[in-house]
Order: C-alpha cells, then sequence, then structure tokens
C-alpha cells in the first residue's frame, strides 16, 4: 500500500484494500495490525470484515484476512 497518500479515509483504505488483486481472488491480505490500528481503527476493520463475510486471524502483529467465506481450520501438531 506505498502507493496511498499519508492521510487517507477509512472508507478509502478499505476500498484500496479489498479491491486488491488476491483479494477479489478470494485469496489472502495481510496488514499490520498497528497500520490498521492507525488508519482506520481495530474495531472498523473487523466490522468490514465481518459484514464481507471473510475471516480474519491475528498473529505477531499482523492481521491476515481471508477473503472468501470458507472455513479456516488451524493446524497444529502435538
Amino acid at each position: 500500500m506505498k502507493d496511498l497518500p499519508d492521510s487517507i479515509s477509512p472508507d478509502r483504505w478499505i476500498t484500496h484494500l479489498f479491491s486488491a488483486r488476491s483479494a477479489a481472488e478470494g485469496g489472502t491480505v495481510r496488514r499490520k495490525v498497528v497500520d490498521v490500528e492507525r488508519l482506520i481503527g481495530r474495531d472498523r476493520f473487523l466490522q468490514e470484515v465481518h459484514r464481507r463475510g471473510f475471516r480474519v486471524v491475528e498473529n505477531a502483529g499482523q492481521f491476515i484476512v481471508f477473503c472468501n467465506r470458507e472455513p479456516v481450520y488451524l493446524l497444529t501438531r502435538g
């Protein structure tokens, strides 16, 4: 998202995020938690993910959004 201006409205940021090719193809998008919180706020971000019926996980300071309505399984060993 390097091509965005320093100041951007939350709605425009969301539009830009979810118009990425990966999102449009049902893949994933990843953003730093601190950037999301600074630019639009955690609550607004999570509301938008929920509105679209997507899933999101948080790990190591990153949000990973699964841009489809398929179930997400966390696979671990042991």
